[in-house]
Order: C-alpha cells, then structure tokens, then sequence
C-alpha cells in the first residue's frame, strides 16, 4: 500500500532555499501556494527552458512581485 502521508505531503520534504521564501511560507497554508512560491525560487536559482516554465514564472512574478524581487536579489547576493 502507498503511503498515505508521503502523498498528501509531497512538498514535506523540499525545504526553501532563501530567506525570503522561508518568510512567504510561514503565512502559506496550501500545497498548490507552496509549491507555486517553491518553483519560483528554484527558476529564480536556475531557469528551466520552455514556454510553460516561463509562464508559470511569468504569472507568479505578477501575483508576487515583492516576493520575486526579494528572491532574485538574495540568489543575486549568493551568487549561486
């Protein structure tokens, strides 16, 4: 049997790689949210190529702009 926690959970595991995505998530309470703000920070980090990833960041750079600037400017500051 698959276990249940592991799929109703599946963000659990993926920790936030900057300070400004640690602070987001701590007023988020839904997996879509989670993962929306977690995939940012990872195409902020390193860019995915195609359409769809850069839409996806398109749209969620829009419905969080503050956030976004905090995050490229810390990965900035990192230099990854």
């Amino acid at each position: 049997m698959p276990d249940l926690n592991a799929r109703m959970q599946p963000f659990a595991s993926v920790r936030p790689l900057t300070l400004a995505v640690q602070r987001a998530l701590s007023a988020v309470r839904d997996e879509a949210s989670t993962a929306d703000l977690l995939f940012l920070e990872r195409w902020e980090i390193n860019p995915l190529p195609g359409a769809a990833a850069a839409l996806r960041v398109g749209q969620l750079r829009r419905a969080n702009p503050d956030l976004a600037a905090e995050i490229r400017a810390e990965v900035a500051a990192r230099r990854w």
